[in-house]
């Protein structure tokens, strides 16, 4: 940057007036003050004309990632969390064990049977090959 000293400090070309009261219009707002569980607190604003049924009751807090509410003194409960759970272990809570032991079954069984047609397909074709050998 040149140092000539014909610039305002501060400021840069094109910035326009100082002042908050250029800036143009500002919306009326609703503030609302979230509390959570960990204490946290924020206050989030809202548009004015966003009826009041509409605004939440609840909202994740910034800070932590817990539910927090409109009321300091009982904020949200934190929620149950489970653990993950495995494809297996929904399986096991839709059927009972007769019923997996015929599923199991059922799936051997179509699987010997596959196993034994393609057996017997190969030996049809290794005696089709063995006889163009000979002729």
């Amino acid at each position: 940057m040149s140092g000539n000293g014909s610039a305002i400090r501060g400021s840069r070309v094109g910035a326009g007036p100082m002042g908050e009261q250029d800036n143009g219009f500002q919306a009326e707002r609703i503030t609302r003050t979230f509390y959570c569980f960990n204490n946290h607190s924020f206050s989030p604003s809202f548009a004015a004309s966003v009826d009041a049924a509409e605004l939440p009751n609840e909202l994740d807090c910034p800070h932590c990632g817990l539910p927090s509410g409109l009321d300091k003194d009982n904020p949200p409960q934190i929620a149950k969390h489970e653990p993950y759970k495995t494809h297996l272990a929904y399986v096991k809570e839709r059927r009972t064990a007769a019923e997996a032991k015929e599923l199991l079954e059922e799936a051997v069984a179509a699987v010997r049977e596959r196993r034994e047609r393609l057996l017997a397909e190969a030996k049809a074709e290794a005696k089709k090959a063995a006889k163009t050998k000979k002729a």
